[in-house]
């Protein structure tokens, strides 16, 4: 199915953790014609196309402002976790016959608007949004704790009580543990099992995006952050056994006493 524009935008906005496929479905396909393919599903509009991964982000291709408005209104009510800020990257998109999918200054250029096309591109683009918000955590994640670190260089303890560690370490394992449970989003998607002849035009725009390498500096960044969970945790293991030799210390005094006044 070929697709008219109403304009040349692509919009990819990611919106939450996660958007339950199923019940928006049945929401969607009383007004526009819709089709599932794996975790995204398709919506077909007199004058645009949109795409909802179940991964928590929604593209629009060509959609006025209106129509667009109208389907995110519907979807909100499926959107699990909100993302605390919103991802929203545009880029101006054209069509030209017989071309192959390319990218060019953040401009666009594919061979017609058919579904599979568009579907193909359009995981490209929500991979690197869905990588930008995972990129935007770890490095805040990085920066905000930099100076337990440097605390630790200058001193050699962290200036902080047992308590305020466990709720880091908790923190800082949450972080770690949510990048890594969808870290398999960044995969080739399974979409290209079932349509291999498509899968070039995703390459195409994932070589553009520089995804590959932006995913093995995001594990490096997990590395990291791994790193200051491991510190926090000996930290923490140091205090917690300071505390210990203290009380078996204050014992031993106390029995003393108690002897010596017997």
């Amino acid at each position: 199915m070929n697709t008219n524009f109403a304009n040349s935008t692509v919009e990819i906005m990611l919106l939450g953790n996660e958007i339950t496929l199923s019940t928006l479905k049945q929401k969607i396909a009383s007004i526009y014609f819709v089709k599932q393919y794996r975790d995204a599903l398709s919506v077909s509009t007199p004058k645009g196309h949109l795409f909802v991964f179940d991964y928590g982000v929604v593209i629009a291709w060509g959609m006025s402002v209106a129509k667009k408005q109208q389907l995110l209104e519907i979807i909100e009510g499926s959107i699990q976790q909100k993302a605390a800020q919103v991802v929203d990257e545009c880029f101006e998109f054209k069509v030209e016959e017989y071309q192959s999918v390319k990218m060019i200054d953040d401009q666009l250029t594919i061979p017609d608007g058919s579904t599979l096309t568009l579907l193909a591109v359009s995981h490209g683009l929500t991979q690197s949004a869905t990588l930008e918000s995972f990129e935007r955590t770890a490095e805040n994640t990085i920066k905000n704790n930099a100076y337990l670190s440097q605390a630790l260089a200058k001193t050699g303890k962290m200036p902080l009580g047992r308590n305020k560690l466990s709720m880091l370490r908790g923190d800082l394992f949450s972080i770690k543990s949510d990048i890594l449970l969808h870290f398999n989003l960044l995969d080739t998607p399974e979409f290209f099992w079932e349509y291999p002849e498509q899968e070039q035009k995703y390459l195409t725009v994932s070589k553009y995006l520089d995804l590959k390498p932006r995913v093995e500096l995001l594990t490096m960044k997990l590395g990291t952050i791994n790193e200051l969970y491991e510190m926090l945790a000996a930290e923490q293991h140091h205090k917690h056994s300071s505390f210990l030799e203290w009380i078996i210390i204050i014992l031993i005094a106390v029995e003393i006493v108690l002897f010596f006044v017997h």
